[in-house]
């Protein structure tokens, strides 16, 4: 049986997945892993995840936390069933994204989060979700408990996170590939490239949706994970 982990985005944590981890099948084995707490680079993080856990795995992943599925399923494919990623990047850091990434890092070391991080709350959601005061009290409690040197962290990671583009077209499990329709930070080109490469990888995109979908619009990616996990899972 395999076991589905589940990998959050940058900075946060195990209460992204609150509204899914309710909806799972109950002979289902699942973890949240918080590897990108813990090590330096995306490489780093999917050697852990599948070092801490052993056998099949499936893997759902976002944002940030798709970009360490990739990379676990490239290193150890044979292990991997399941691979969902959601509003994801299989693309290396551009030139200008890294620039922006390296200025938010200098701030995040000096203290200045909240300098950083209010504005980019429109990006975030859109905005039906950034009008909803639980979910804005939601996204600044995991960026606070985050803390600036994490935020630091993880950042310098993803800008060095590799290429996963030349993988895309080996990938043979059940894969679901979803995106806020209105995602301002991970754009649906993105996941448009992963659908497309992947052979029979199913595409979903989320209307009046940006980067937090699994916050924004949980019924929908709650539906979603149903039928892939269908795909895969053998009680």
């Amino acid at each position: 049986m395999s076991t589905l982990i589940f990998l959050p985005g940058l900075a946060a944590d195990a209460d992204l997945w609150a509204d899914q981890t309710r909806a799972l099948p109950h002979d289902l084995r699942w973890a949240i892993s918080l590897v990108h707490f813990r090590h330096p680079s995306i490489r780093a993080m999917a050697a852990a995840v599948l070092r801490e856990h052993s056998g099949p795995l499936a893997l759902c992943g976002t944002s940030m936390g798709g970009m360490i599925a990739l990379e676990a399923l490239r290193q150890a494919p044979e292990r991997i069933t399941g691979l969902a990623l959601l509003g994801s990047n299989a693309r290396p850091e551009t030139e200008a994204m890294r620039g922006l990434r390296s200025a938010a890092v200098q701030k995040f070391r000096a203290g200045q989060l909240r300098e950083v991080i209010e504005p980019n709350v429109a990006l975030a959601f859109h905005a039906d979700g950034a009008a909803r005061p639980d979910l804005r009290a939601r996204y600044w409690r995991f960026i606070q408990s985050a803390g600036g040197e994490a935020l630091a962290r993880q950042n310098e990671a993803v800008m060095e996170r590799p290429d996963a583009r030349p993988h895309l077209s080996r990938i043979q499990c059940p894969t679901l590939v979803a995106c806020g329709a209105n995602d301002l930070l991970t754009p649906p080109e993105c996941s448009y490239e992963m659908a497309e490469a992947i052979a029979h990888a199913q595409l979903a995109l989320l209307p009046r949706c940006g980067h937090m979908l699994t916050m924004e619009r949980a019924p929908q990616v709650n539906a979603l994970l149903k039928d892939w996990i269908a795909r895969w899972h053998r009680p």
